[in-house]
Parts: C-alpha cells; sequence; structure tokens
C-alpha cells in the first residue's frame, strides 16, 4: 500500500499523530471477535481469499505511529491478503485507463474501484460493472438513507458509497490576508496566478454555475452553462489560474502557491491538521456535493472478498476508524457517536458532520445525457488542456 502523507516535512506532533500514538485511533479496542463480527461475509462460490481495491490518494488511514489501520484490521479479522493501490487522481483520467480493456470484453485487474457517482453511472450504463454480492453485505443496513438507490444507480444493485463530500473553496488564509466570502474572490486581480481549479468537471463548473444563481441539480442543457465556461475559460486565457488539478494541490495550498482554489472538504479538513492557515469555504451561493463508490468490474473474481470488505467498512465502530483518519462525511449511520469516543472535537467539526443549514445549501450535479455530457466534456477540457 502506498499511502501518500499531506504531512509537511519538519513540522511537530500533528493532531492525528497524536491520537495515534496516544492509541485514540487503532484496534487497540477492539477484540478480534468484534473484528471478525464486523467483517461477515460468506465463504462460498465467489473466488479466491484475495482482494484488490483501486482507490483515490489518502483516502484510507494506514497502519503507523502504533496504530493498527483499516486494511490490516480487515486482514487480521477475515484472512483475506488484499492489494490496495491509489490508482485514481481525478475520473475522466481513470476512465481513460481502463476504457480500451472494458470496452472490448476483457476484465481489469482490481475486484472493486473507486468512480465518482456519476463514473459510477457511466460504468453502470455501459454494463462494465457486475451487480454487487448484496446477500452478503449485512451491515449495508448502517447505511444514510439518503443513499439508498441513488440516481446513477437506480435499483441500488451495483454501487455502494465509500464516502461522501463537498467541493467548495479552499484558501490559505496566510496569502489571501482574510477570509473569503464568496466563489467571485477567485477572479479578483490581487489573486492573479495563485488560484486552483479542481479537474472535476461536475465540482469546478458547478461550484461557478451555483455562484451564478444555476441550480446544478436541475440542469439539463449545455445552454444553461455556458456562462460558467466563459468564465472559467477567460480566468484561465488572462493567467488567473495557476493550474487544474486532481488530488495533487495539498502541497500548493498548504505552502503558498495557491491563495485559493475549487477543492474538497476532506482534504482541507485533513491539512488543517497540521497547517490551521488552511480554511474551507462553504460559499453562500452553494457547495457541491458528490459520493465515490465501490463498483466490481465487470468480470471481477474475488465477489466473496469484495463482501466482506464492504461488510468490514459499514460497521460504525470500523466507519468511525476510518473517518477519524480521512476526515470525509462517512456514509455511514452513527459514525458521530463513535468518533466522539476517539476525538470529541473531531465529532464537532462541521467539515466531517455538517449541520443541516449546510447540507440544504449544497446541490448534486445532474445526470446528464451522453450528448450534453459530451459537449460538457468538450468545453472543458479545451479549457483545461486535457
Amino acid at each position: 500500500m502506498n499511502q501518500r502523507s499531506i504531512r509537511p516535512k519538519g513540522t511537530n506532533l500533528s493532531r492525528r499523530q497524536f491520537l495515534m500514538r496516544s492509541g485514540a485511533l487503532g484496534a487497540a479496542g477492539l477484540t478480534l471477535p468484534q473484528l471478525l463480527a464486523a467483517c461477515g461475509g460468506s465463504d462460498g462460490g465467489g473466488g479466491g481469499n484475495t482482494l484488490f481495491f483501486e482507490n483515490w490518494p489518502a483516502y484510507i488511514d494506514p497502519t503507523e505511529d502504533g496504530a493498527t489501520g483499516t486494511i490490516d484490521r480487515f486482514i487480521e479479522a477475515s484472512g483475506v491478503d488484499m492489494t490496495y493501490t491509489e490508482a485514481f487522481n481525478d475520473n475522466n483520467e481513470y476512465f481513460a485507463k481502463i476504457q480500451p480493456i472494458l470496452g472490448r470484453g476483457d476484465a481489469i485487474d482490481p475486484d472493486l474501484i473507486a468512480p465518482t457517482s456519476w463514473l459510477a453511472g457511466r460504468l453502470i450504463g455501459l454494463g462494465w460493472v457486475d451487480k454487487l454480492p448484496l446477500d452478503q453485505i449485512e451491515n449495508k443496513k448502517n447505511l444514510r438513507d439518503d443513499l439508498a438507490k441513488p440516481a446513477w444507480d437506480p435499483t441500488g444493485e451495483f454501487s455502494l458509497p465509500w464516502q461522501t463530500g463537498f467541493a467548495g473553496i479552499a484558501y490559505n488564509i496566510d496569502v489571501t490576508g482574510r477570509e473569503l466570502t464568496s466563489v467571485d474572490e477567485l477572479f479578483l486581480p490581487e489573486f492573479a496566478g495563485k488560484v486552483g481549479a479542481l479537474t472535476e468537471m461536475r465540482d469546478t463548473i458547478g461550484v461557478i454555475l451555483l455562484s451564478q444563481g444555476v441550480d446544478i441539480s436541475k440542469i439539463s442543457s449545455f445552454d444553461e452553462a455556458a456562462p460558467a465556461f466563459e468564465k472559467l475559460e477567460k480566468a484561465k486565457n488572462d493567467g488567473q489560474i495557476r493550474r487544474f488539478h486532481g488530488n495533487d494541490y495539498f502541497d500548493d495550498l498548504a505552502n503558498g502557491n495557491f491563495a485559493a482554489t475549487i477543492g474538497w472538504s476532506g482534504d482541507v479538513a485533513q491539512i488543517q491538521l497540521d497547517n490551521p492557515a488552511v480554511r474551507f469555504l462553504f460559499p453562500e451561493s452553494g457547495a457541491t456535493s458528490w459520493a465515490d463508490t465501490m463498483v466490481m468490474p465487470k468480470g471481477a473474481k474475488n465477489r466473496d472478498s469484495a463482501a466482506k470488505w464492504m461488510n468490514f467498512v459499514y460497521d460504525p465502530v470500523q466507519a468511525a476508524q476510518l473517518t477519524a483518519w480521512v476526515q470525509y462525511v462517512s456514509p455511514v449511520k452513527g459514525v458521530r457517536e463513535e468518533v466522539a469516543k476517539i476525538d470529541a472535537e473531531l465529532a464537532e467539526n462541521p467539515l466531517i458532520f455538517p449541520d443541516d443549514a449546510t447540507l440544504a445549501n449544497t446541490r448534486s450535479f445532474a445526470t446528464l445525457s451522453d450528448e450534453v455530457e459530451a459537449e460538457f466534456d468538450a468545453a472543458f477540457s479545451k479549457i483545461t488542456g486535457a
């Protein structure tokens, strides 16, 4: 497992490291029977005792500083030989990698992958993922009600959530010199060359559209989004935007190369553990909401092991360990109470446990037709140079 660290070199002991070394994170308080109960699953008919999961960077708690990470706790509980890699940087890049293989009817190596909801929907529509062994995942009963049978997977048979979160404005107050209050501030001359934006089209364009008064949950044509694309293109051409990025913006934001960027809430929650100058703004105009999922690519060999894994991470105690590290919004009910046992302050973090008013001011991007999707992608690629 190649776990990426977000800690700048030479800093003092971080809050996360303190929690780990004090035993607050990890499996110290869990007995082997408890771990086995969380694992569940079946031993019959679904491949060997191995599992290969491809995910995003910095998206799972590692084994370090005396704490046992989720993967090693799962291996201990299940006996499954698990391989975990950080293969995602953005969804389009990952899709381009797997499309030629799945498109010709061949299987890819991983048993589970973690596309964002819209890409999961595309893969489901193309017939490139298998139905999940839901009858073996007893702990799916612990999932939040709002994630049952979502728009990208109306039958709920092909995907289950990994983590959820928001896109808004991430900024470094040591560079901006003040609190930011709106999306429009990204485009001020004083921040020229120090602004970033996500290569995830729905989040970057979505945040701009919301600031222009467009309800992205109801958008259905390119014409409705054209003003946002025009604004972004002008900013790029004028040198306002330093670069477009996927998950690789931690350092630029922390060290001041970026004054501000369109970024993800959980990333900021992680960076803040070591650099409190980094802030996250839920714009009054609204933030985008999203879910990263787990799906089984067509022809995945290890269905039973995948079921054991999903059953394990949907146990609230296990999910709390994961949440305390990744700092995103868990899909599992009851996690806040378990996180409070680990760190009461963390359980009050609004980036991880947003209040109802914040949730009411977030929107998920509408599912687009294939034709409109192609228009959006072409326009965005022209701007980003992807």
